[in-house]
C-alpha cells in the first residue's frame, strides 16, 4: 500500500492541534453522582484524504465532579473542526482529551457516528475513567 506523505504528515500533528477552549462552571452538586448527556447532531469536519466534508452525530456522556461544561464554548469548540482534515478515530480521541482536560469529570464517554462514506457508517467510541 502506497503512503501519501502529505496525508500522513497531517495526522501526526493532530494531538498538538490548537483548539478553542472548552469553558466550565462550578458544579453545585459535586457530592452527587449523576450523568449529563450532550448530543451534537451537526458535527462536521473534513476528510484528510479527499478534502470532502464528513458529517457526524457526536454524543458526550459524563459524570461531573467539580465542573460542568459550558455549552456555548463546547459549540464553538466543535465548530472549529469544520475546516480541519481529521480521521474519524482522531476526532473522538482529540475531543475526549480536550474535554477531560477542561472538565475533569469522574468519567466520560464520547461516541461519534459518521454518516456513510462509500456505503460504510463509522462509529467510534472512547471512554475515560478517573483514577
Amino acid at each position: 500500500m502506497k503512503k501519501d506523505s502529505f496525508y500522513e504528515g497531517l495526522q501526526r500533528k493532530i494531538r498538538k492541534l490548537k483548539t478553542p477552549e472548552i469553558e466550565v462552571w462550578e458544579n453545585q452538586y459535586r457530592d452527587k453522582v449523576y450523568t449529563i448527556c450532550l448530543d451534537i447532531p451537526e458535527f462536521t469536519c473534513i476528510c484528510p484524504k479527499t478534502g470532502l466534508p464528513d458529517f457526524a452525530t457526536i454524543k458526550i456522556e459524563y459524570s461531573p465532579r467539580k465542573y460542568c461544561v459550558e455549552l456555548k464554548s463546547l459549540k464553538m469548540y466543535t465548530i472549529f473542526y469544520r475546516n480541519i482534515g481529521i480521521f474519524h478515530e482522531h476526532v473522538v480521541n482529540k475531543i475526549l482529551e480536550d474535554f477531560v482536560k477542561a472538565a475533569k469529570p469522574r468519567w466520560a464517554k464520547i461516541t461519534a457516528q459518521f454518516n456513510p462514506r462509500g456505503g460504510i457508517i463509522t462509529t467510534v467510541t472512547r471512554e475515560y475513567k478517573s483514577t
